[in-house]
């Protein structure tokens, strides 16, 4: 039977290669992606260039130095990973006492195929698997209720957001361009009581300042020329759930002022309506931008930065976050795959060790583009560093320096993508995450010419 997406990765670990390719049929017929190891340096070796599931490995080698090694990485390094032991009568009480050392659980031989089936299906056990799995809830361009984490940087932010997904506040994300805060905002939202409504998001960057009032507050028939007939706003299309302000350091300042005065009273008035109407809504609002520094600056309502920030959540980028790299990775690898039609599954190590010592100036987004092209190039199984783009195998990547003033890190940004895109703003404005009107704005505010 061929399954258009394997519904786990499973990793088998033993020195007998005859006893490898039963267990890997078995587990094959069960709809599963497997790759086999012969022993502790090849496991780890396949490990830290792909994601796994699960790892089925003998349990004869209980006590020896190489079995208790593999369980203690797997525990430390790859927390989201199970362990299966599979054992003989005889060494049932190994088994156990692996079990104590990190292993999940054991299979007696000969293996039922349908309890082996069941356990590899079960979900992860522990704190380390809610956050090192695909959870039910999203970075760059992952399913709205879906998030990987598997750093600890990354699974502290996930507790965050849990955390606070109930409390009906208004919500803060900060962090650089393609790091996965609509993925935060939507999480949020669908862990939050507000989940049966609708979530609105709306770039401030991407609207036209001539519309962007009636866009958020709608207008009455007859307001300006254009206005045949009475229109909701996005306030109001939100109405009973999250409105997602997606960069909020771009909406103009006239306009700060009246979302300012609609997060204190809840009332929204259409333009050209002397009639205001309640809006029940939970705004959260993301910015690449130094948004506090901004307010103290004058370049954005402090009023209105404190209305926002009642709750705050960073996102680190992914160059603070390099545990997360393989498994982002290998889930862009799979996705990729599935979608083109092609058999690749993982990465040469090589490879792997290229994009996790690259900085990543363009984050999870930048991942992901470059994973789609290197599955599109691929002639085998796994990516090699031939598929890889120049800028990746390179290494090279805008270096930023904590003592830069807070608009140059944004400015090298800027020009760096510029650069890249031969000066096609297009271009450069996808390859940040932004709009074309938003990378425009920010080359005018900052003095750059095209």
């Amino acid at each position: 039977m061929l399954y258009p997406q394997p519904l786990s990765n499973v990793l088998i670990v033993d020195d007998e290669p005859d006893v490898r390719r039963e267990l890997a049929e078995l587990v094959r017929r069960g709809g599963h992606a497997v790759r086999e190891a012969s022993g502790l340096r090849d496991a780890l070796s396949c490990l830290r260039t792909a994601r796994y599931d699960v790892v089925l490995t003998d349990a004869i080698l209980a006590n020896a130095s190489s079995q208790l090694e593999l369980l203690s990485r797997v525990k430390s390094d790859w927390p989201e990973t199970r362990v299966i032991l599979f054992t003989d009568h005889g060494t049932v009480d190994d088994a156990v006492l692996a079990m104590k050392g990190g292993a999940h659980d054991y299979v007696e031989m000969p293996i039922d195929p349908q309890r082996l089936a069941r356990m590899i299906k079960s979900p992860t056990a522990g704190a380390g698997a809610t956050s090192g799995s695909m959870s039910s809830c999203a970075p760059g361009g992952l399913p709205a209720d879906e998030f990987i984490a598997v750093d600890p940087k990354t699974c502290t932010l996930l507790a965050k957001i849990d955390q606070i997904a109930d409390l009906d506040r208004t919500v803060l994300i900060t962090g650089e361009s393609g790091t996965g805060k609509e993925q935060v905002a939507t999480r949020i939202f669908a862990r939050g009581t507000r989940r049966r409504a609708r979530f609105v998001p709306v770039n401030c960057g991407a609207v036209p300042e001539t519309l962007i009032e009636s866009e958020f507050f709608g207008h009455r028939r007859g307001a300006f020329t254009g206005a045949i007939a009475d229109r909701k706003g996005l306030i109001e299309e939100a109405d009973g759930g999250v409105l997602f302000l997606d960069e909020i350091g771009e909406m103009p300042a006239h306009l700060q002022v009246r979302l300012l005065r609609f997060l204190d009273n809840g009332e929204v008035r259409r333009v050209g309506d002397s009639t205001a109407r309640r809006a029940d809504v939970r705004v959260v609002a993301a910015t690449n931008r130094p948004l506090e520094q901004d307010a103290h600056m004058g370049r954005f309502r402090l009023d209105l930065f404190y209305r926002l920030s009642v709750i705050w959540l960073h996102v680190p980028p992914l160059r603070e976050r390099r545990k997360d790299i393989p498994a982002l990775a290998q889930h862009y690898v799979r996705r990729g795959a599935t979608r083109l039609g092609r058999t690749v599954q993982g990465f040469t190590p090589d490879a792997m060790a290229l994009l996790e010592n690259y900085r990543w100036p363009g984050n999870v987004r930048e991942l992901q583009n470059v994973i789609e092209g290197a599955v599109i190039l691929a002639t085998g199984d796994c990516i090699t560093i031939h598929d890889l783009p120049p800028a990746v195998t390179s290494g090279e990547s805008p270096c930023y320096s904590p003592s830069e003033g807070p608009g140059e890190e944004e400015l090298r940004q800027l020009v760096v993508a510029l650069q890249r895109s031969g000066g096609n703003q297009t271009y450069a404005a996808a390859a940040l995450g932004i709009s074309r009107t938003t990378l425009w704005r920010r080359l005018r505010r900052l003095g750059v010419t095209a």
